[in-house]
């Protein structure tokens, strides 16, 4: 009793009670209860903490109040809608149905202001793709003019071709830069195939590579190669090869040994031949060819390229070397500068197609390339149109899902590429789509039009995929008329996917460059195209920095791509099988949206393995938001994001509580290898950003780390704050 009433002495005091209201006994008498009472008064249900705990916060000051209830009342409300009864019905109960209209997430609340993109309007460079020069104008065999013609369907020139075919005709050198899907592949094919086939002493397969063409991946090595293998119909003496990751060395051997004389390979797996297979020479080397070179310095072949060089420098000194790019950048200009000699630069631009004086276009010594040098790298073609939307963190998955329902399922012959940032989230989503678009169980159930299934084709393609399976998909993808391929950037350089009609940027590229290249997975060689990059309202100014760098993008709003559901009744929230709902009102949109958005979240909290695999997705996603370069911090900064908010872009209900588990057995079980330690200090590093963005659903919180942050001053870390933040605190507002 002295306790109960010491506790209500420090609140103030309401100055009368009004008739018929309770006194204040009965909460007295509750206070008194046994604790084994109150717990089963609550036992049987997930409802809010008892009245008392309510009541007396409501007696608190305003300012005490707004802190303190905003956490408590939130909380009570996900307890509601999250109950293991309603759950249990679509998610742990395989033998009932799940019941459309259960709103299990407030997708609509407590997101920030989407901002008004001002976009400044710049002048796009753009290249003149096709010429109507012929083929048949070249210095080249009839029998390679009449393959072109026949087996490529081709009989014009693109820019890039005309001009560099003449000057690697004549022996030079070049550095090619021309936008993607220009033709850069058969600008030096044909050179390469005219020049062999055109040797006085017939090329033999026993005399080893006469060209080596060196690629970043190993889908476009199998591209390049079956484009060589097309040329070099006429002429079955020149034998081509690959060589790659994935396959196996002791067949690779093989056919070194009986003799490859154009040999395409990536990096890695070169380096791998030179120093363990004897057969391997370079005596014989015509060219050395290194197709999208920027990308192959950006995957870190900067020390394979080396020994490449070296190698084929020490038996052949005489060659001619080509290196083309879709971009100048500084790691560019550093290798022509070391494997060039004297060479001509070849950029296809709006008004310079003539060929400058190759003396004036030799290659400095390595420097970074001047700013307006780097804004001119950049070219759009004029086919491609580019859209930016702006999506609360909280919409992402429902919007993405809403923009391949309207692609997929109402248009037809939509052939659709989605770019991730990391493995596991290809492997999440993909997974993802596949029981819940696709299978009865999800938004496509079989109340729904036939066509949707069989318009929908999903399929992934990774760097932790085994090379049959990648081999496999890419073929498949590039042989169908319509799908949808969920990948990584693994396939966002020189692959020559037809008829290619959107392009998806899940998660924002690391720089312009990169958004170059995946953009130019479509509209290639003159057809049109269309592009999406999905943003969140913290990386508005993205759209300035793409200006910046004389890219335009044109505004979607949210609104748009959500109204998609209100043309199917799968996504109707009462009265489901009914006649088609005709509002298409806010509202209606919303309740649809909530819905979709429900099938998510039961599909991933129907099993340990799902809510495993959406964590670990969730985990790979800040591991890749935290690598962002120091120019683009101030817009994806990790710390900007919101854990419960992202959270519902993966299905799940909360933030969980143990992101940064893996990353601790990890470093217990490295402590036995001390060559390890330097990682071990990164993942180390990591945990402590995860557990300082937990405290992001916390105003009071956010502000202390900025007022830390301020006192630390620029590029510290405040490391007292991360160990005082309480990892619980973040599951609030979502």
């Amino acid at each position: 009793m002295e306790t109960a009433d010491a506790a209500l002495s420090r609140v103030p005091q309401p100055a009368a009670a009004a008739p018929g209201t309770p006194c204040r006994r009965p909460r007295q008498a509750q206070a008194r209860r046994p604790a084994a009472a109150t717990k089963r008064k609550y036992q049987a249900s997930s409802e809010a903490p008892p009245v008392k705990r309510r009541s007396e916060t409501s007696f608190l000051p305003a300012k005490k109040t707004a802190a303190k209830e905003t956490p408590r009342t939130f909380k009570r409300k996900a307890q509601k809608t999250f109950s293991p009864k309603k759950s249990s019905a679509g998610v742990n109960d395989g033998n009932q149905k799940w019941k459309p209209g259960i709103k299990t997430s407030s997708l609509f609340k407590n997101n920030p202001e989407i901002p008004e993109l001002h976009r400044p309007v710049v002048n796009q460079v753009q290249e003149k793709v096709f010429t109507s020069d012929a083929f048949q104008a070249l210095d080249i065999h009839p029998h390679l003019i009449s393959t072109i013609n026949t087996v490529l369907k081709m009989s014009s020139m693109t820019s890039v071709q005309k001009q560099s075919i003449p000057v690697l005709l004549e022996g030079r050198d070049a550095l090619v830069r021309s936008q993607t899907g220009s033709g850069k592949t058969l600008a030096y094919c044909i050179p390469v195939v005219q020049s062999l086939q055109a040797m006085k002493s017939k090329i033999q397969r026993g005399d080893g590579p006469y060209a080596l063409i060196l690629v970043p991946t190993r889908e476009l090595a199998l591209q390049s190669f079956d484009t060589v293998q097309k040329l070099l119909k006429p002429f079955t003496w020149i034998v081509p090869g690959v060589l790659m990751g994935g396959e196996k060395r002791k067949s690779e051997k093989a056919r070194l040994r009986k003799g490859i004389n154009i040999l395409i390979s990536t990096p890695g797996r070169l380096v791998d031949h030179i120093k363990s297979t004897k057969n391997i020479h370079f005596r014989r080397i015509r060219w050395l060819i290194l197709d999208e070179a920027d990308r192959i310095l950006d995957l870190g072949f900067e020390k394979d390229i080396t020994v490449i060089l070296n190698a084929v420098n020490a038996e052949c000194q005489e060659r001619q070397n080509v290196l083309l790019s879709a971009t100048l950048t500084e790691g560019v200009t550093w290798l022509a500068a070391v494997s060039l000699h004297d060479p001509v630069s070849i950029s296809v631009l709006d008004g310079s197609h003539e060929q400058s004086n190759p003396k004036s276009k030799a290659i400095p010594d390595a420097s970074p390339p001047r700013a307006s040098e780097e804004l001119d790298s950049f070219a759009i073609p004029v086919s491609l149109e580019q859209h930016v939307t702006v999506v609360p963190s909280k919409l992402r998955l429902v919007s993405l899902a809403a923009f391949i329902l309207q692609k997929c399922k109402f248009e037809r012959d939509q052939k659709m590429i989605i770019f991730f940032s990391s493995c596991e989230l290809v492997e999440f989503h993909y997974n993802l789509f596949l029981q819940t678009l696709l299978s009865g169980g999800g938004a496509l159930a079989p109340g729904g039009p036939p066509s949707a299934s069989t318009r929908a084709k999903f399929l992934r393609l990774h760097g932790d995929l085994e090379q049959e399976e990648r081999t496999a998909v890419f073929q498949e993808f590039s042989h169908s008329k319509s799908g949808v391929l969920l990948c990584t950037d693994v396939a966002a350089r020189g692959l020559d996917l037809p008829q290619v009609t959107w392009i998806v940027q899940y998660n924002a590229p690391s720089s312009p460059a990169e958004y170059i290249h995946r953009i130019g997975r479509t509209a290639r060689i003159g057809c049109r195209g269309s592009s999406l990059l999905i943003l969140a309202p913290s990386e508005a100014e993205y759209v300035n920095s793409l200006a910046s760098h004389k890219i335009n993008v044109s505004e979607i709003k949210m609104e748009d791509i959500l109204s998609v559901l209100t043309r199917d009744d799968c996504f109707k929230r009462r009265h489901w099988g009914s006649q088609k709902s005709r509002a298409v009102g806010p509202q209606e949109i919303r309740e649809r949206a909530t819905v979709l958005q429900t099938v998510f979240e039961d599909y991933v909290h129907s099993s340990e393995r799902t809510v495993s695999g959406a964590k670990k997705a969730l985990q790979s996603f800040i591991r890749a938001y935290a690598t962002y370069p120091r120019e683009l911090k101030h817009i994806f900064h990790v710390r900007s994001l919101h854990l419960g908010h992202v959270a519902k872009s993966f299905g799940l209900r909360d933030a969980p509580k143990n992101l940064s588990a893996l990353a601790i057995k990890k470093k217990k079980a490295n402590l036995k290898r001390p060559d390890l330690h330097r990682k071990t200090q990164s993942k180390q590093r990591l945990a402590e950003i995860l557990r300082s963005e937990y405290s992001s659903g916390m105003e009071t919180s956010v502000a202390k780390v900025k007022k830390q942050n301020k006192h630390a001053g620029p590029g510290s870390q405040p490391r007292s704050a991360v160990r005082n933040q309480r990892p619980a605190s973040a599951v609030g507002t979502n």
